[in-house]
């Protein structure tokens, strides 16, 4: 990876970018409530920073699909540097109210699905089969570091500006990695024919039982880990904890992500199908200690677990796509995959708020813990009666 022409051209930019995003988490959030004070507001802010991207992914179809892995991801970063870019400059004009700063997030966020198509469509456009692993290996390990690394940095910039600054730095990043993809642009990755269906990775996933089954249990894992970001902060508060606490609690995990990333290329070559179920069962085994009530420390430790089996399940959930599916619908199926996932972690997020009203944080871990396990049973039980010869490895 850190030795391919193109790649290594490519990796400081989208180090960047990661960095970027996790500025952004702290810096929106702060933004929108310099705005206003209505909760509901701020938390569309938020929900806008992300969720159209999952709309992007169903409507733009017919004029994204067909295009190289580099182009979806440079049209995307470009695409977010001048709407995240728009923010600083209207907060600079005295003009940002907050449905500005909703639509501006809004608009920035529509190429979301189809900028993260491109880059693991990039990897298997330029990288042999027995290397892909590792490429989608290494975007999760810099995607977690940004997300360790970008609450920090955050922090220092607000110490000396102000939240506009921070999202300008977001959007800074944005700019640099679009340059990166700009020097890759003529490169020739045998761009798939124009696709002219809005819906041609859905329509190619339905017609395939192995992509079907690897985005039900994708959609499955992303909806019941959903509940976990509601009714963890719930349970660090009750009766005594601090922000620290829970500050500690998402560090482990990130720390345990990055060590995952790293693990997984030598998972290359055990069955991609068995990899990917197991790491929803370890996340399910991890987090029954949470819902049982067990000490602090060991639900630390196991929410790291968590973590650790967070990055090889992203790793070789991509490369199960890249191998599935057709070359010239790869960048489609990915971005159904991705707008689909946009859709049920909200879903689950919300679901917890529920779950957690009516059966207190710990049940609802527990709740997700054993669906997880149910939901990594019934895959394993369905792999075992397959023939293994329709099992891509």
């Amino acid at each position: 990876m850190l030795s391919h022409p193109v790649l290594r051209r490519l990796l400081p930019g989208m180090a960047l970018s990661y960095l970027g995003d996790g500025i952004s988490v702290v810096a929106i959030v702060l933004l929108a409530q310099s705005l206003t004070e209505n909760a509901a507001l701020v938390g569309l802010a938020v929900t806008m920073s992300g969720l159209p991207g999952a709309v992007g992914a169903l409507v733009l179809g017919r004029v994204l699909s067909g295009r190289s892995g580099a182009e979806l991801a440079r049209w995307d970063a470009l695409w977010r540097c001048v709407f995240l870019g728009a923010i600083p400059l209207s907060y600079a004009l005295g003009v940002l109210s907050i449905g500005l700063l909703i639509g501006l997030l809004a608009l920035a966020s529509l190429l979301h699905s189809w900028g993260s198509a491109g880059r693991y469509t990039l990897i298997a456009e330029v990288l042999p089969r027995q290397h892909q692993l590792t490429g989608n290996s290494l975007l999760a390990i810099i995607s977690e570091a940004g997300t360790i690394a970008g609450p920090p940095v955050a922090a220092l910039i607000l110490v000396f500006w102000n939240p506009a600054v921070a999202v300008a730095v977001d959007a800074l990043s944005f700019g640099i990695l679009a340059l990166s993809y700009y020097f890759v642009r003529h490169l020739d990755v045998g761009a798939p024919p124009k696709a002219h269906s809005r819906t041609a990775g859905l329509g190619v996933i339905l017609r395939n039982p192995a992509l079907l089954g690897l985005i039900t249990l994708s959609s499955a894992f992303f909806f019941l880990f959903g509940p976990v970001y509601v009714a963890l902060p719930t349970l660090v508060r009750q009766p005594d904890g601090t922000a620290t606490l829970l500050a500690t609690f998402y560090t482990a995990f990130g720390v345990g992500a990055v060590l995952g990333g790293l693990l997984t290329p030598y998972l290359s070559d055990w069955p991609l199908w068995r990899t990917t179920v197991s790491g929803v069962l370890v996340v399910g085994l991890c987090l029954l200690p949470l819902g049982i009530g067990a000490a602090t420390t060991p639900s630390i430790v196991c929410f790291a677990l968590v973590g650790v089996s967070w990055a090889p399940y992203q790793a070789t959930s991509m490369a199960l796509y890249q191998r599935i599916a057709p070359p010239e619908r790869l960048a489609q199926v990915l971005a159904a995959d991705s707008g689909i996932a946009l859709l049920l972690v909200p879903a689950g997020i919300a679901a917890g708020g529920v779950l957690v009203e009516g059966i207190g944080a710990q049940a609802t871990l527990l709740t997700c813990a054993l669906g997880l396990i149910l939901l990594a049973s019934t895959a394993a039980a369905l792999l075992l009666i397959r023939p293994r010869s329709a099992q891509p490895t």
